[in-house]
């Protein structure tokens, strides 16, 4: 067997992570026995909320080496590890089989706890979670680089020209990029008064379609989503495009913006009945980054994280002690302390992380970084 945990820089930890669970700002009010082998859901719920302090910038981090292949994920055959602040811990390789793989990853799990670097463990198995969390290194992901490539029109391959509705872009003899396009579509329509977004949407739309897509036209999931924004069939026919204009880029464009704009409009009283109180340009990031979510997983479900009575709970407790953290940390400590309820799972956080380093990407590209687009 390969060794379970690495020495040296294997183990990155804070002494406030490898500290006894405060009983403070729990659901249940109690603390995690030392050593205790738990259901990962039973972990997650007597978690104290003040965890979320940080795990923004901690689950960018393992979700940077995953999407740059950098890091500790510079070898794909790895797992990583994480605790509930999203904090490192450690990696392992791959072993020769997913069952032995599995294996190796409840032995460490044992040893952290054993090493006094966790609280707790729980085991994991084949579609069941354990923890400390693992993320395998070697996943689908976009190459952000090529993405950036097509979005920004290096190729004449990616060019765009056509018209949608009353939009035109381009013609044949001088298409245009989609980052062009993307901020066409949103400026006509932000000027006929058809869109309410954050000021700052139009920059991480352009970050959700690299993620979704690569930019690639002709993208599509198994579950069915299609082309540069993955939009359901449900949702395409909701913007009135017919089948034979799904993979249009101008229609998908224009039909993301305006379900960001349902959406927004959705969700704004249950957040500002909960968050309006923030200070503006924190409420604003909030904001942004639950509209993020709930593109990815539905407005129904981000709006319940704020109004559902059991749901609510983190959101009552941020939202009158958020002066102790991020709007990253608001946003992903909503959907942490309800992991394994209303069908929430980690893919909800990195789906907001990958975004937000896609947009990241992009706007530190030399055409983007001194445009208005970007600030």
């Amino acid at each position: 067997m390969k060794t379970l945990v690495r020495t040296g820089l294997m183990i990155l930890l804070s002494a406030m992570a490898v500290s006894g669970f405060a009983a403070e700002g729990t659901e249940s009010g109690g603390g995690i026995e030392r050593g205790a082998v738990k259901d990962w859901k039973t972990i997650v719920r007597e978690s104290p909320y003040w965890v979320s302090q940080g795990v923004y910038q901690n689950i960018l981090t393992i979700r940077r080496w995953v999407l740059s292949e950098s890091g500790y994920c510079s070898d794909q055959d790895r797992h990583i590890l994480f605790d509930i602040r999203g904090q490192f811990l450690g990696y392992l390789d791959d072993g020769s089989s997913r069952q032995a793989t599995q294996a190796q990853l409840n032995d460490t799990r044992a040893a952290l706890v054993d090493k006094g670097r966790v609280d707790a463990w729980a085991k994991g198995e084949e579609g069941q979670t354990g923890y400390p969390f693992a993320l395998a290194c070697r996943q689908p992901h976009v190459n952000l680089d090529e993405s950036l490539a097509r979005y920004l029109g290096t190729l004449p391959a990616d060019l765009i020209w056509g018209s949608w509705d009353d939009l035109v872009v381009g013609d044949a003899s001088k298409p245009e990029p989609l980052h062009d396009t993307l901020n066409y579509v949103y400026q006509t329509r932000q000027n006929q008064q058809r869109l309410d977004l954050p000021p700052e949407l139009p920059r991480y739309l352009a970050g959700q379609l690299l993620i979704e897509s690569g930019g690639q036209q002709r993208a599509h999931s198994a579950a069915g989503a299609k082309g540069i924004l993955q939009l359901s069939e449900s949702a395409l026919n909701d913007c009135g495009i017919a089948p034979k204009n799904y993979w249009h880029r101008l229609a998908q464009i224009d039909c993301a913006l305006k379900l960001m704009s349902q959406n927004a409009r959705n969700l704004k009283p249950a957040f500002d009945q909960r968050f309006g109180h923030l200070p503006e340009q924190k409420r604003h990031r909030l904001f942004t980054l639950l509209l993020i979510q709930a593109y990815h997983g539905g407005v129904g479900r981000v709006t319940a994280l704020l109004d559902e009575d059991t749901l609510a709970r983190p959101a009552t407790y941020f939202a009158a002690n958020h002066q102790q953290y991020t709007a990253g940390d608001i946003a992903f400590g909503l959907i942490f302390h309800n992991l394994g309820r209303n069908r929430l799972g980690l893919a909800s956080l990195y789906y907001v992380a990958d975004v937000q380093l896609a947009t990241e990407a992009l706007c530190s590209t030399a055409r983007l970084e001194p445009q208005p687009f970007c600030q």
